[in-house]
């Protein structure tokens, strides 16, 4: 958890349970304010953010640079041949989604609070799989949008190419800042040659996701010469797998040999004679062939990097109040609310181990709530030495900031043997069947939301875990 924050301090004198209690708990009185917001992003994470807000009365706008919803989720078959490792940023091609893709989460853990994502039975095309293909996700977030009518404050092909203060906040009598300060979002429609377009909002949330300008290794030698290099999502594993039997053979490279030896790896390598696995690339040479830094080489056709990717904001101007330094956004007060911009700027989707969209939608709510005036934020200086000292669990933040229902206990436990599935055996975990009772009898429950709504939504809690492999292979 040490890459989710921007800095670290020595000092622990601070009582952030003081700071919680008197600063956070507190629901405000008087009026509700309404704010004109613009969301960067109509992924998940923008969307969930988009209907929180609309619930608390605030006026939303959702720019999205693509012909659709759904951002990461939004298929997209286009290479760019220009840039094919997507060095150039922002890149053109937005998602890194691949055909063959796999949910890695159970979809009884990855539906909003009360609209689960329960399967469509007789619903031609729907995959009703426990782990269903891409596509399916993509069909529930159209379905989440339709439901809340939220495609009535989505701009597609809509780019936002600069977010910048279009007034400085103004210092208020006995410290502080007044929140005066407006935002200049400056878009271009990308399906023409037009001229960008100038629109002033009360605040901002940035939700552009983090899957899209890869972070590439630093490797001796060529990057292109005879190699065809690919650039594609942190599912490393499943690609191998997929690789298997059509490669001629498949080498794998991770960091450290004996980490990277689990039960699942062993196995894959068992089941699999032209799968192999390396320590890191040393180098790269023009006549194709790797080298590894264990002494041992191999003549290679493609290298296809599965290293992650990097926080990136191009578009974004806060003067140096949020930077992005060794991939580490902040300060960032609970990796929502930079200290000095808060609350009028705030950024959903920054952690990268979390349970979604659980977690978007609590940081979505806590958001609303602040902008509505309906919960305060602690002083700035205070918040500033909140990041520094302080990493809050996600289940705290929650029940904390928010009135979400707490998860379920049977779906944390899914989601606990889903672990230790996917640790021990890589091939076959989606098709196990061997829940527990407590389990069993909880699906059966999410199950019976479906004949109960039929559209899909229920009040139930939900959660869903992080959907990469780590870039440590």
């Amino acid at each position: 958890m040490a890459d989710l924050v921007h800095t670290k301090s020595t000092s622990r004198h601070y009582s952030i349970d003081r700071l919680i209690n008197q600063s956070m708990e507190t629901v405000c009185s008087g009026p509700l304010q309404s704010k004109k917001v613009c969301i960067v992003g109509a992924g998940m994470a923008g969307l969930i953010t988009a209907r929180e807000l609309r619930r608390e009365g605030h006026a939303v706008t959702v720019m999205e640079q693509r012909h659709d919803i759904g951002g990461q989720w939004l298929y997209d078959p286009r290479t760019d041949d220009a840039d094919p490792l997507g060095v150039a940023a922002p890149v053109k091609v937005h998602s890194s989604m691949y055909a063959s893709v796999r949910l890695i989460g159970p979809r009884e853990c990855m539906g909003v609070s009360d609209f689960q994502f329960l399967p469509r039975r007789g619903v031609s095309g729907r995959d009703l799989r426990r782990f269903p293909e891409h596509q399916e996700l993509f069909c529930y977030l159209k379905d989440f949008c339709d439901a809340f009518r939220l495609m009535d404050v989505v701009r597609l092909n809509t780019k936002v190419v600069r977010v910048v203060m279009a007034q400085p906040p103004s210092p208020l009598e006995g410290g502080g800042e007044s929140l005066d300060m407006r935002w200049l979002v400056r878009t271009v429609r990308t399906e023409e040659a037009a001229v960008a377009e100038d629109e002033l909002f009360d605040a901002v949330v940035v939700a552009n996701g983090h899957y899209s300008q890869p972070r590439l290794p630093t490797v001796q030698g060529t990057l292109f010469a005879k190699f065809s290099n690919l650039r594609v999502d942190n599912f490393g594993l499943d690609i191998a797998l997929d690789l298997c039997g059509v490669a001629t053979a498949v080498h794998i490279t991770a960091k450290s040999v004996e980490k990277a030896m689990t039960p699942a790896m062993s196995k894959m390598l068992a089941n699999h004679a032209d799968l192999h696995l390396h320590s890191q690339v040393e180098r790269l040479c023009d006549d194709g062939t790797v080298a590894f830094a264990n002494g041992t080489r191999v003549i290679a056709d493609t290298v296809i990097y599965c290293t992650g990717y990097k926080y990136s904001f191009p578009f974004l101007d806060t003067g140096g109040a949020v930077t992005v330094e060794d991939n580490r956004v902040g300060p960032l007060f609970e990796h929502t609310f930079p200290p000095a911009l808060a609350p009028l700027l705030s950024f959903v989707g920054i952690h990268r181990k979390l349970y979604v969209p659980w977690f978007f939608e609590a940081q979505g709510r806590w958001i609303a709530s602040v902008l509505s005036g309906r919960r305060a934020l602690p002083p700035p200086d205070e918040m500033l030495r909140a990041v520094q000292e302080y990493y809050r669990e996600m289940f705290e933040f929650v029940a904390k900031y928010t009135d979400l229902p707490p998860m379920e206990e049977w779906k944390r436990e899914l989601t606990g043997a889903l672990l230790r599935d996917t640790d021990d055996d890589r091939e076959s975990f989606r098709d196990l069947d061997d829940d527990s009772e407590s389990v069993r009898d909880g699906v059966q429950r999410w199950l019976g939301l479906s004949d109960a709504s039929g559209s899909g939504a229920s009040a139930q809690g939900a959660c869903h875990f992080l959907l990469r492999i780590s870039s440590e292979l």
